[in-house]
């Protein structure tokens, strides 16, 4: 099974979302079949095999998640951490403010499904890992 210590070391390497397909492979290496992120403090539930499940502490101070989603703001703020133009943190008070509670990654299926706190899919990503 996979640690946290592991999984901080893989993402220490993720300056923005351009970074997140290697990220991505990297987390398949250790045996992590998926995982949960929650914008309002950047902790993460990640899962493995055999029902196995390990949690993050929060990475930032709370912050406030928007009621209301907003798609196409969204859409365009992550394009900009996907290109580099943000880093991750930007990226968390961004989603905030568009309303997205969290994503969730599916390494089998190779998507990343961001949700707003109605429990809605407000866009739903194909991960590419080159």
């Amino acid at each position: 099974m996979f640690t946290i210590e592991q999984i901080q070391a893989a993402h220490s390497y993720v300056k923005s979302g351009a970074d997140f397909p290697a990220y991505i492979k990297d987390l398949i290496r250790l045996g992590v079949t998926g995982y949960e992120t929650y914008t309002r403090d950047g902790h993460s539930v990640y899962a493995g095999n055999d029902g196995f499940r390990i949690e993050s502490a929060a990475i930032y101070d709370p912050l406030k998640v928007s009621e209301q989603s907003n798609k196409s703001q969204f859409q365009d703020d992550l394009k900009a951490n996907q290109t580099g133009k943000t880093d991750f943190i930007t990226f968390c008070n961004d989603s905030a403010r568009s309303g997205i509670e969290k994503w969730v990654v599916d390494t089998a299926a190779m998507t990343c499904t961001y949700y707003d706190k109605a429990g809605n899919e407000v866009l739903v990503e194909k991960i590419q890992i080159p």
